[in-house]
């Protein structure tokens, strides 16, 4: 298995989910290679307490966004996929028309033509026509449109659980097995249980 993973992180509200994968990724041993869009900076100081030197640091390694020269656009470097968390229209819309004009949709353009596997947590809703025949687009090409919708069944007690959850779901489309509260037969059970005590 190939235990290096490409992170994007675009402007869109969600911070929090790219920054958890990376947490997750490293406790985990996989090697990380970042992409931040100028926007998701601007994000980042709206919605988080984290610098910018310490969103860097959660990365093995950090890749301009205009540096078309980077390993990262290219085949030959080989990685298990790419996750986008999260990601924005514009950035989903370049992917998918294979606009390649910044590093992100170019990374995302080498894992599809490699037939690695693509993940993007979109965050946008309501969505007209354009943005669904994008996500059409994108999943015909091979890759996965995975909103970041929160698993209320687990009755999480803090955004924060809800966050490593959502991420947990989205790397176990790279074969990663978080250690996350999951549904079935036992948990039901307990659900069950817990509601004929009411």
């Amino acid at each position: 298995m190939n235990k290096r993973i490409i992170i994007g992180i675009s402007g869109a509200t969600g911070l929090q989910y790219g920054v958890r994968a990376l947490e997750i990724l490293r406790q985990e041993g996989y090697e990380t290679h970042l992409i931040v869009s100028k926007p998701a900076e601007m994000v980042r100081t709206y919605e988080t307490e984290f610098t910018h030197e310490h969103l860097s640091s959660l990365a093995h390694e950090v890749h301009s966004i205009q540096d078309i020269g980077s390993v990262l656009a290219s085949g030959s470097f080989k990685t298990a996929g790419m996750l986008i968390a999260p990601c924005s229209v514009k950035t989903m819309s370049e992917i998918a028309t294979g606009v390649t004009s910044t590093l992100m949709s170019r990374a995302a353009d080498v894992v599809l033509k490699e037939r690695r596997r693509l993940v993007l947590m979109l965050r946008e809703t309501p969505l007209h026509l354009g943005h669904l025949r994008s996500m059409t687009q994108i999943t015909e090409m091979g890759g996965v449109i995975m909103p970041p919708v929160p698993a209320l069944y687990l009755k999480p007690e803090s955004i924060d659980e809800m966050v490593t959850h959502t991420v947990a779901r989205a790397l176990d489309l790279f074969g990663l097995d978080v250690d996350v509260k999951r549904w079935n037969d036992e948990y039901k059970s307990s659900v069950k249980n817990s509601k004929r005590t009411l």
